[in-house]
């Protein structure tokens, strides 16, 4: 009787303290997810015939601003090949580097708004994906992260892309909870 008792009452401690147990897994669990999708999402763009990595590159996924993935980005990255390229990420603190230029594709999220709108407006004059995500702006990129009901979402701004010259696959459009069309 007394060990039913101590168990009904470990299980009520445990019910209450789970709530606030489980908040940094569904963050980290959320970070997991949007880490997965960021190197898939350069399988399902073309970017423009000058642009796209030669022969022996791989495609440049970059973090500009602050990185909230780590290792998993870096791990997600290595099991993904696009059309015979390894996709490689790069991390820079600001768009100043000259090498910021040589993204294909990048997850922008600055130490506060206006700097993830400045990258934002340095990665318009050449033809890059860019990835935001709700959490830390409200600036939007091509494609920006938002999580609804626990799940994470993306809508995908194909005018944008289109202003640059980079094709959006219909396959990715078809997962997004909104886009914004090309003019025709």
């Amino acid at each position: 009787m007394r060990t039913a008792a101590l168990r009904l009452a470990f299980g009520a401690v445990a019910a209450m303290l789970l709530p606030a147990a489980a908040q940094p897994h569904n963050q980290a669990s959320e970070e997991a997810v949007k880490a997965a999708f960021l190197p898939k999402f350069v399988r399902y763009i073309e970017l423009p015939a000058g642009v796209q990595p030669e022969a022996s590159q791989p495609f440049y996924l970059c973090v500009i601003g602050r990185d909230p993935f780590g290792p998993m980005l870096d791990r997600a990255a290595a099991s993904e090949v696009v059309d015979g390229h390894s996709v490689a990420v790069r991390r820079f603190p600001d768009a100043e580097s000259p090498a910021v230029a040589g993204c294909h594709a990048a997850y922008v999220a600055g130490a506060n708004e206006q700097q993830t709108s400045s990258v934002l407006a340095t990665l318009r004059r050449q033809p890059t994906l860019t990835i935001t995500d709700s959490r830390w702006s409200r600036s939007h990129g091509m494609i920006h992260f938002a999580t609804i009901a626990g799940r994470v979402r993306f809508s995908i701004d194909d005018a944008a892309a289109g202003e640059r010259g980079i094709a959006v696959s219909s396959r990715l459009l078809a997962l997004a909870i909104d886009v914004k069309q090309r003019a025709q």
